[in-house]
C-alpha cells in the first residue's frame, strides 16, 4: 500500500464558513452523536440532523444543494422500526423484506444536497445475494454460493436448503436473511453422518413459531426446529453462503471488522468467538490485531494483502464514502475472503487509525468527516429517483 498522505493533510477551509454537514439518523442514536462529535472536533458547525422518523412520515426531506448529506443507520430505534418493518416488537426477527423495501423507497425519497451514500449502492448493500454476485464478478475473494446474483437459486424454504447442500457439496454452510445485519436471523447449519444436522443461531424459536432476536448463541439438533426457522424467513428471502473455516486466536475463531473511508482501510478490529458468529453484542470479543499481523506474516503472507482485499471490495461502491468489510481469514492466515460488505460497519468506538492509513488518530467517524473535506468531487448532487 506504501506511504500515503494523512486524511489530516487535506487543505482546510476557513472554519467559519467551512461545508454544512447534515445526518440523517436517529437523533437519540450513540452513532448520530459520535459523528455531532466528529464534525465540531474538525471546526465545523454541528451538522444538522434529520430523524429517519421525519423522513418516513413526510415520504422524504429536502437538503440544500451545497449540504454534504451523510446517511447512518436507521436501527436501534422501535417507532422507525415499526415504520419499516410493520412489526410492533422489536425483537422479531421476520419482516426484512418489508424493512428492505421501504428503507430503500425512504433512501431515493431524498432530495438535493451532496450524498455521501449513493441510493443505487445502498440497493445492493442491502441485497446479500446482489452484493456477493457484484464482488465475485470483480474478483473479490469471497465463499460460494449458490444464491448469488439476480439469477441465482431461490430459496423457498428449508427442502430448498437441503437440496442446495446436496447439489453443491455444501456440507456446512450459513443461511442468511437477504437484507438482514447484525446476525439477525443467521444460521450456521452443518451436517453429519446418518442424517444428523445442527444450526447455530442467535434465532429463539418460541412456540408459537415467532422468531426473536437473542442475545444467546444456541443450537438447534432438531431437524424439524431448523426447518421451521427457515421456512419462516423465506419470504423475506434468504441467502446461502459455504462456510469457510476461519483462522483462530486464543482458541477461538477470529475474523476482522476492516473500516474503508474513501477507498483507505483506515480501521480494523479483529473478533473472536467460541460460536461461529463473532459478533460482539452476542458474546464475540476484540482479539489482538498485533498478533494477527504476525499471524499473517508468519503465514508467508502480507498484512497489507489483505487490506487490500478490502479496499477491492469498497472499490465496488465507489460513490459511497464508507463501508465496513468483513474479512474471513482462512486457517492459517494466508488468505482472507470477504463475507460481507455493510454500509454502516463503522460502529467502532474509541479507536483509532491504523498506522499508514492516513487515518492516524482519528476514529472511524473523523476520518469520514476529513475525507468528506477533501474529495466531494466523486458523490453526485442528490436527485430524486424513480
Amino acid at each position: 500500500m506504501g506511504h500515503r498522505p494523512s486524511l489530516l493533510d487535506e487543505p482546510r477551509r476557513e472554519r467559519a464558513s467551512g461545508p454544512r454537514l447534515a445526518v440523517v439518523g436517529n437523533p437519540e442514536n450513540r452513532r448520530v452523536a459520535l459523528f455531532e462529535d466528529a464534525v465540531r472536533g474538525a471546526g465545523l458547525p454541528a451538522p444538522r440532523v434529520v430523524p429517519w422518523a421525519d423522513v418516513l412520515r413526510d415520504g422524504g426531506a429536502d437538503f440544500a444543494a451545497e449540504e454534504i448529506v451523510r446517511l447512518d443507520s436507521p436501527g436501534e430505534n422501535p417507532e422507525v422500526d415499526r415504520l419499516l418493518r410493520g412489526a410492533t416488537d422489536p425483537t422479531r426477527v421476520e419482516g426484512s423484506g418489508r424493512w428492505y423495501a421501504r428503507f430503500t423507497t425512504a433512501v431515493r425519497s431524498l432530495r438535493g444536497g451532496v450524498r455521501l451514500d449513493d441510493p443505487d449502492e445502498l440497493a445492493v448493500l442491502f441485497d446479500k445475494r446482489l452484493c456477493h454476485a457484484v464482488l465475485d464478478a470483480a474478483g473479490v475473494p469471497v465463499p460460494a454460493s449458490p444464491t448469488s446474483g439476480p439469477q441465482g437459486a431461490p430459496v423457498r424454504g428449508w427442502d430448498d436448503v437441503r437440496a442446495a447442500m446436496r447439489e453443491h457439496r455444501m456440507p456446512r454452510l450459513f443461511v442468511k436473511p437477504a437484507h438482514g445485519s447484525s446476525a439477525s436471523g443467521v444460521l450456521a447449519v452443518e451436517s453429519g453422518g446418518g442424517g444428523r444436522i445442527r444450526a447455530t443461531t442467535s434465532v429463539e424459536l418460541a412456540g408459537d413459531g415467532g422468531l426473536y432476536n437473542s442475545l444467546r448463541v444456541r443450537r438447534y439438533e432438531r431437524e424439524q426446529d431448523i426447518a421451521a426457522i427457515v421456512d419462516a424467513l423465506a419470504p423475506d428471502g434468504l441467502h446461502l453462503e459455504r462456510w469457510l473455516p476461519k483462522a483462530a486466536q486464543d482458541g477461538r475463531a477470529a475474523d476482522l471488522r476492516v473500516v474503508v473511508v474513501a477507498g483507505r482501510a483506515t480501521h480494523a478490529v479483529v473478533r473472536t468467538s467460541r460460536s461461529p458468529l463473532t459478533n460482539l453484542h452476542l458474546g464475540g470479543r476484540r482479539g489482538d490485531l498485533d498478533s494477527v499481523r504476525a499471524a499473517v506474516e508468519a503465514a508467508g503472507a502480507r498484512w497489507t494483502d489483505l487490506l487490500d482485499v478490502c479496499e477491492r471490495a469498497a472499490a465496488c461502491f465507489p460513490r459511497t464514502l464508507c463501508v465496513g468489510v468483513d474479512l474471513l481469514p482462512a486457517v492459517g492466515w494466508g488468505r482472507a475472503a470477504v463475507g460481507e460488505v455493510n454500509a454502516f460497519g463503522d460502529l467502532l468506538p474509541r479507536l483509532t487509525g491504523l498506522p499508514g492509513s492516513g487515518a492516524e488518530g482519528l476514529d472511524s467517524y473523523a476520518a469520514q468527516v476529513a475525507a468528506a473535506r477533501g474529495d466531494l468531487a466523486r458523490y453526485r448532487t442528490g436527485t430524486p429517483h424513480a
